[in-house]
C-alpha cells in the first residue's frame, strides 16, 4: 500500500489552494469587509448569512452552527470524501504531485477511494455515450434532438450522448478500461440478470446529471424506438453518488448566473432546461424524476443567497391537471423560501421546450415573464375545486382558501390579497378577512418557535455559550471551553463579561494576531508574548500563540494551524471563530492602522498594570532604609512612561 502523504506537501496544498474558489463552487459568497466573505452556511438552513470565509488564513467559520475549518476540511465534508482524498483531489486541482511516506507514489487504481473510482467510471461513460452520438447508429437520436429544436452546438453544450442498442456496448467499454463488475454494480449504470450485469441504457438518447461542482453522478435517458418497453425516461438508480431528492439537472451550468441574477427557474425535464439556456433564461434546472422538495431547496437557497434581501424562484408547470398538482405541492414548501416563488403556466399547456421550437427564443422569456406569485396560483387552484354558485360552495372554498392567504409573508400584500379573494368568491370583505385572520392565528399557534423553516433559533449555536461581543453581535459568540489538567478535573471557562472592555480588548488583539501575524515582527513579538492576558480563554490561546513561536508569523495560513494544534481541542473552535472575524477595516491602510492601535492599547496595558505593581512597591519601600532601591524603581517608572508615551506617538 502506498504511504500516508508527507506533512510538508499537506501544507503546501493548504498554502496554494484558494478556500474561496472552492467555496465558490458550493456557496454565493459576497464581500463582508476587507479579505473577507460570507454565504449562507452550506451545514444548516439559515435565512442570515453567518458562513465567513477569510481566504488570507486559509479558514472557514460559520457563526450560526459552529462548522469551521480550512480548505481540506471544507472538500471533506461536502463532498463526503476522507482527508486521503480530499488533499488529493485539491492537489490535482492545483497541478501539484504529492509525495508519499516510506517512498509510495499514492494509491493505484484499485486503491483509489470507492467514490473517487465511481467518479471516474461516470466520466468515462460520459465521454463513451457523447462520442456515440455521432456514429451511424445514433441517427435516431440525432433527429429526435433536431426536431425538437436543437444543434450539435446545443447537444454538446449539455454533454447529450447516445447509447447503443444492444446489451454490453458501455460494458464492454469500461471492463477494458479497468473496471471489475463488482464496481460497475455500484454504479447504476448496469441491471443484473442470470447472465451476469448487462447495460441499463440501450437505445436511449443520454443527458449526464451533473453535481454543483459539475462532476458527472448519473445519466438520465429518454426513449427513442417503439419497441423500447421501458419507461419514457429512465434515470441510474439511487446510488452513493446519486441522491435523486439532493439533485438538479443543470445546476453545474446555472450556479453562477442564478447567484448573480438572483434568480432560479425550475423547469420539468432536460430538454426544457435546454431550451430555457439557449432562450436566454441560464437560471433554469429540473428535477430528476421527483417533486422538488427540502433538500433542493437548501441548494436553491444558497445559491440564491437567500436572505431577505430580493431574488426569486419561478416554477414552470404544464397547465394539465398533474402541472396543478406539481405546483400546489412546490406551495407547500414555499415557507421554506425567504425569496419570492413564482409559478409560470403557458395558457396553451406548452412547456419551453415545445414553445421554443413552435414561437422561438423570445416565447420563452416571455413565459418566464409572465409569472404570477406561487400563492396566487394556490388561491385559484383552490377555488376550482368548489361550485362557487352555491352558498356551501363558496363557504367551503373560503375555509380551503384563508389558510393559503394567511400563508402570504409581506403582510402588506396580505390585506390586498384578502379583498382579492372576497372578489373572486363574491363575499364580503370582512367577513374573508376574518377568516384569513382566524387561519393567521390558528397557523401562528401551531408553529415551531423559528417558524421559518430554519429550525429553533439559539445564541452561539455550536458553541454552548450564548452572548456575543458588545457591539459585534454579527460576530458570534465565543466557544465553551473546557480545558482538562493532570488531575482529570475540568474547569470550564466562563464567558466574559461583553461589558467588561478589558476582556473585548483582549479578543481584538488575538483577532490581530491570528490574521495579521507580519504585526508581531521583530520586537513587537516579544512585547506581545510578555503581554499578560487576564480572560482565561484568551490566556489560553495566547499561551498556544507563544508555544507556536514568532518562526510562522510571516505564514497566516500555517500559523492559524500551528496555533489550531496547539490550544486544547474545545478551544479550536474559538481560534477559528478569531481568524474569520472580519476586522473593522475597509482599506489594506485602514487594517494596518487598526492593527497598530489595537496592538498598542494591549501594551500600554500591560505597561499600567507593570506600573501600577512597581507604584506599590514603592510605596512600601522605606527610601532612607534602601536608597538604591528608591532609585532604581524611580528610574523603572520613568522609563515605562517613556515606552507608554512612544506607543501613544506610533499609534
Amino acid at each position: 500500500m502506498a504511504g500516508l502523504i508527507k506533512r510538508e506537501d499537506i501544507d503546501e496544498v493548504r498554502q496554494r489552494t484558494d478556500i474561496k474558489e472552492v467555496v465558490d463552487g458550493y456557496v454565493t459568497l459576497k464581500g463582508a469587509g476587507l479579505g473577507s466573505f460570507k454565504g449562507l452556511c452550506p451545514f444548516h438552513d439559515e435565512r442570515s448569512p453567518s458562513f465567513t470565509v477569510r481566504p488570507q488564513v486559509g479558514r472557514y467559520h460559520c457563526f450560526g452552527c459552529g462548522e469551521d475549518g480550512d480548505v481540506i476540511s471544507f472538500v471533506q465534508k461536502l463532498d463526503h470524501t476522507s482527508f486521503h482524498e480530499a488533499v488529493e483531489k485539491l492537489a490535482a486541482r492545483i497541478g501539484f504531485e504529492l509525495r508519499y511516506e516510506d517512498g509510495g507514489t499514492g494509491p493505484n487504481r484499485e486503491e483509489v477511494g470507492k467514490r473517487q473510482r465511481l467518479l471516474d467510471a461516470h466520466k468515462v461513460a460520459d465521454e463513451f455515450f457523447r462520442a456515440q452520438l455521432l456514429t451511424p447508429g445514433a441517427a435516431e437520436g440525432r433527429n429526435f434532438l433536431h426536431g425538437r429544436g436543437f444543434d450539435r452546438a446545443a447537444s454538446e453544450q449539455f454533454g447529450v450522448g447516445y447509447a447503443p442498442q444492444g446489451w454490453d456496448a458501455l460494458l464492454k467499454h469500461l471492463r477494458g478500461r479497468g473496471y471489475t463488475d463488482a464496481e460497475l454494480k455500484l454504479t447504476g449504470m448496469f441491471s443484473e440478470g442470470n447472465r451476469g450485469i448487462y447495460d441499463r441504457f440501450r437505445g436511449r438518447l443520454i443527458w449526464p446529471i451533473r453535481d454543483i461542482a459539475g462532476d458527472t453522478i448519473g445519466f438520465g435517458a429518454r426513449k427513442l424506438y417503439e419497441d423500447d418497453q421501458g419507461p419514457k425516461y429512465l434515470n441510474t438508480p439511487e446510488t452513493t453518488l446519486y441522491k435523486k431528492s439532493q439533485v438538479l439537472y443543470g445546476i453545474d451550468l446555472a450556479k453562477r448566473n442564478i447567484a448573480k441574477d438572483r434568480q432560479l427557474v425550475v423547469v420539468e425535464g432536460y430538454t426544457d432546461v435546454m431550451a430555457c439556456h439557449l432562450s436566454g433564461i441560464t437560471t433554469a434546472v429540473a428535477t430528476c424524476g421527483t417533486a422538488f422538495g427540502a433538500d433542493h431547496i437548501k441548494i436553491a437557497r444558497r445559491l440564491l443567497s437567500d436572505d431577505g434581501t430580493g431574488g426569486e424562484v419561478i416554477f414552470t408547470f404544464d397547465g394539465d391537471a398533474a402541472g396543478q398538482k406539481a405546483a400546489l405541492r412546490a406551495f407547500e414548501e414555499d415557507q421554506r423560501f425567504v425569496a419570492q416563488t413564482y409559478v409560470a403556466v403557458e395558457p396553451t399547456g406548452a412547456d419551453p421546450c415545445d414553445l421554443r421550437q413552435a414561437r422561438g427564443d423570445s416565447a420563452v422569456r416571455d413565459l418566464i415573464s409572465s409569472r404570477r406569485p406561487l400563492f396566487e396560483f394556490a388561491i385559484r387552484a383552490t377555488l376550482k375545486r368548489h361550485n362557487l354558485d352555491t352558498v356551501e360552495g363558496r363557504i367551503a372554498a373560503l375555509r380551503e382558501s384563508a389558510p393559503v392567504v394567511a400563508q402570504i409573508r409581506d403582510a402588506g400584500i396580505r390585506p390586498a390579497y384578502a379583498r382579492e379573494l372576497a372578489g373572486w368568491l363574491g363575499m364580503p370583505v370582512e367577513e374573508v378577512s376574518r377568516a384569513v385572520a382566524v387561519a393567521a392565528k390558528r397557523a401562528a399557534q401551531g408553529e415551531t418557535p423559528a417558524g421559518n423553516g430554519a429550525g429553533p433559533q439559539r445564541t452561539g449555536a455550536g458553541t454552548g455559550l450564548s452572548a456575543g461581543q458588545p457591539g459585534r453581535p454579527a460576530q458570534g459568540a465565543a466557544p465553551g471551553i473546557a480545558e482538562l489538567p493532570a488531575s482529570g478535573v475540568v474547569p470550564s471557562f466562563n464567558r466574559p463579561d461583553p461589558r467588561d472592555p478589558v476582556a473585548s480588548m483582549e479578543r481584538q488583539a488575538l483577532e490581530v494576531a491570528l490574521q495579521e501575524p507580519s504585526m508581531l515582527a521583530g520586537g513587537t513579538w516579544d512585547r506581545f508574548s510578555a503581554a499578560g492576558f487576564r480572560t482565561p480563554a484568551y490566556q489560553a490561546v495566547h499561551d498556544a500563540m507563544r508555544a507556536s513561536g514568532p518562526g510562522l508569523t510571516g505564514d497566516p495560513v500555517r500559523w492559524v494551524e500551528q496555533v489550531m494544534n496547539e490550544v486544547p481541542e474545545p478551544l479550536r473552535p474559538l481560534v477559528s471563530e478569531l481568524a474569520v472575524v472580519p476586522l473593522p477595516a475597509s482599506n489594506a491602510e485602514g487594517v494596518l492602522r487598526y492593527c497598530r492601535d489595537i496592538l498598542a492599547r494591549l501594551f500600554e496595558l500591560q505597561i499600567t498594570r507593570v506600573k501600577a505593581d512597581k507604584m506599590g512597591q514603592l510605596q512600601r519601600l522605606d527610601a532612607s532604609a534602601h536608597p538604591e532601591e528608591f532609585q532604581r524603581l524611580n528610574r523603572e517608572l520613568m522609563m515605562l512612561e517613556m515606552e507608554r508615551r512612544s506607543l501613544r506617538s506610533d499609534a
